[in-house]
């Protein structure tokens, strides 16, 4: 795939390949499992399949159907083990250069971008083909240091595959006696040339018997299981082998039913071990950069990929032995036949052409670029015709946004992803007539007038602010922005951008997708409280789930939290259904004494300027059997329920029994269609730009008075 080069981010170094190791077991299990049918891949996933018939019950089975087929239809980028020359290096960054070799997890590709912390530079006497190994080394390494053996301590490696190797001659390089089992010969002679002892369980080979000769009858003192099977088999046998109170680590993927009386008897401990060392996963080491310190964890991941590069630049450790094929970037599918064919194969590497990156920033995907005339099914009636640049394909953009604006009738010209990949991928997909990594591409293209921005929540706000600046229709994804000072800054840039219109211009639109507004059902009841002068009592129920703590949406600097991201949306539609300004506002987050997250759970109070008032009890701690989103509207002695925006009952309400939908209609189509009705009319903006800044607002301060 041609893949734009991926836009460098602080905390990141920009990275030209110049070798990558495919991972045998890893990526195997990859490709194993897409070429594997729906009820093959259901069985494997027992919990995603679970997660689809909650989603049935709450959405719908149409939506289901397409947010599934839309998750196993995105492309993974396969492998981790990668070895090339810095190209740039992000701001906060340190210890890296311009120029410098590096060993990184970045996947199979000429560019890479790469968090500094998954990052280590290659020692002078360490040649590309064995960097390439570093990834692998410090899983290996990882293993052990959990296992914390002593010098000649005699200790099991079950599993002879490239990590598996790796621990053993990193095990022999600490002092330690090592056994080696595998069903493979020829890896069972590679171990006894690192200086183990081997068993070859295909010529019959009793590993228990062997383990206690090995162990002069004691038993062993460690096993490290680093082989990838369903069975149980080698954790029993693990257990079976070590001595009274023995470790056992699992670096591999097993079988997990374990016999309690195997380890009680022996005091056995077991520990699964994380991949390549602390930080492993985390977001604050990984992606924020944040280090941990070195007299408190002496040992992270970045840390150990350095050990193991010094363990190589020794000659303590020798993978040349490991690699088996070598093939160029091009014949890397005849790599991956390989890697699910017959032939016996170990370190399988792909050699990179070097010199000159093929593709730039931006990449055409239509064949003969972009024509405008012909770019869209709608003819204008002398209006303007939308002709879009997005920014950001996510899920959400690629599921739901970009098919709305599609079928809308807008021109889609350039889709924008950090990335690359995602771009392509959604650039294919929908007829986008090219794809970057260079967001400001949609501001300064002339043939774009309309910007969508669908990035993550902390960028909303410039971007913005910048397709303001460009005189472009902007339709950003809620949040408009996190801080009330970014929104005096949306502020002034829309005042500025009007006033530079001047009478006679067109001042461009802003909208934010605030969608539920715009739901047929939301709709009807709009019509019918229009029938009605009194006061309203709104009451919105979000049964919104729990999402994990780390969740990108949770950190208050990137996504801003779950109200300022998600609640928002309700704000809006209660202060659309009341037809009156937001006069006071106050929250109730729940109390913290249980450690629980508090900011997803929440009751917030809204009175508007007509004396209606309205409640939103945006909670995470429900049950998924319950309705997603339930909206009550108590008004003149009627009352109005909406549920999961299916089925809307009207109970002693006049002349209204119930509306209901064959499928969920969140009201997305029906807001993006405003929105470019207005574009193409030169009509104002669907949602009045000062109720914009009033809900803005209102939810920032909500949290900001928490």
């Amino acid at each position: 795939m041609d893949v734009p080069v991926p836009e460098a981010k602080a905390g990141a170094l920009l990275i030209a390949t110049r070798k990558s190791l495919v991972s045998a077991g890893t990526e195997r299990m990859l490709i194993n499992f897409g070429k594997s049918s729906l009820l093959d891949k259901a069985r494997q996933q027992p919990d995603k399949v679970k997660m689809v018939l909650d989603k049935i019950r709450t959405d719908g089975l149409g939506p289901t159907i397409t947010a599934v087929r839309s998750k196993l239809d995105q492309p993974i980028p396969l492998g981790y083990c990668n070895v090339g020359s810095v190209l740039e290096v992000g701001a906060g960054v340190a210890g890296f250069q311009v120029g410098n070799r590096v060993a990184s997890n970045g996947p199979h590709a000429e560019v890479v971008r790469v968090p500094g912390h998954l990052c280590a530079r290659v020692p002078d006497g360490v040649c590309d083909e064995s960097a390439a190994f570093t990834v692998i080394g410090a899983i290996a390494l990882q293993g052990i240091r959990l296992v914390q053996p002593t010098l000649g301590e005699a200790v099991v490696v079950t599993g002879l595959g490239l990590v598996g190797l790796m621990t053993v001659q990193l095990l022999r390089a600490q002092g330690c006696r090592v056994l080696g089992i595998d069903v493979d010969p020829s890896r069972v002679a590679l171990a006894r040339g690192f200086g183990a002892e081997g068993v070859d369980l295909s010529s019959g080979e009793d590993p228990l018997q062997a383990a206690a000769a090995f162990s002069r009858g004691r038993g062993v003192d460690a096993v490290l299981i680093t082989a990838s099977t369903t069975s149980n088999e080698p954790v029993s046998q693990a257990a079976k082998m070590c001595r009274k109170r023995g470790r056992i680590v699992l670096v591999g993927v097993t079988g997990l039913e374990l016999s309690r009386a195997d380890f009680f008897e022996k005091e056995l401990s077991f520990q699964v071990s994380c991949s390549y060392g602390p930080g492993r996963y985390d977001p604050q080491y990984e992606d924020k950069g944040h280090d941990y310190p070195v007299g408190f964890v002496r040992w992270t991941e970045q840390r150990n990929m350095e050990a193991v590069l010094d363990m190589m630049a020794a000659g303590a450790l020798d993978v040349g032995p490991l690699v088996s094929h070598h093939f160029a970037l091009g014949d890397a599918l005849e790599a991956y036949e390989l890697l699910g064919g017959d032939e016996a194969s170990m370190g399988i590497l792909l050699e990179y052409p070097g010199g000159e990156v093929g593709a730039g920033r931006t990449v055409v995907l239509a064949e003969g670029g972009w024509v405008p005339d012909a770019a869209s099914p709608i003819r204008n009636d002398g209006g303007v015709k939308p002709v879009l640049g997005f920014v950001g394909a996510g899920n959400y953009a690629g599921q739901v946004l970009v098919p709305a604006f599609k079928a809308a009738g807008a021109a889609l010209k350039t889709v924008a992803s950090s990335g690359g990949v995602s771009g392509v991928h959604v650039g294919r997909k929908h007829g986008f007539a090219q794809t970057t990594t260079d967001a400001a591409t949609g501001f300064s293209d002339a043939d774009i007038n309309t910007v969508v921005v669908a990035t993550r929540h902390d960028s909303h706000a410039g971007f913005v602010c910048d397709a303001l600046a460009a005189d472009k229709h902007v339709f950003v994804e809620k949040p408009l922005c996190l801080t009330l000072d970014e929104l005096q800054e949306i502020a002034g840039a829309y005042q500025t951008a009007s006033y530079t219109a001047g009478e006679g211009g067109s001042a461009p639109l802003l909208m934010v997708g605030f969608n539920r507004r715009f739901a047929p059902q939301v709709q009807k009841i709009r019509q019918l409280l229009g029938r009605v002068s009194e006061p309203k009592s709104f009451i919105m129920t979000v049964n919104a789930g729990a999402i994990a703590p780390d969740h990108w949406t949770q950190d208050p600097a990137i996504g801003g939290g779950r109200v300022v991201g998600e609640a928002c949306h309700f704000i809006d539609l209660l202060r659309f259904l009341a037809g009156a300004p937001i006069v006071a506002h106050s929250a109730a987050f729940m109390g913290t004494k249980t450690g629980l997250i508090s900011s997803d759970k929440v009751s917030i109070s809204l009175s508007f300027a007509d004396g209606s008032f309205g409640t939103v009890h945006y909670l995470a701690n429900g049950n998924k059997a319950f309705p997603k989103e339930r909206l009550e509207v108590f008004c003149a002695g009627g009352i109005l329920q909406l549920d999961n925006f299916r089925q809307l009952r009207g109970f002693g309400w006049p002349g209204f029994r119930s509306m209901k939908l064959r499928r969920q209609d969140k009201g997305q189509s029906a807001c993006v269609a405003a929105f470019l009705d207005a574009v193409r009319g030169g009509a104002a903006s669907p949602i009045p730009f000062d109720e914009l800044l009033e809900v803005s607002r209102v939810t920032v301060e909500l949290v900001d008075e928490q």
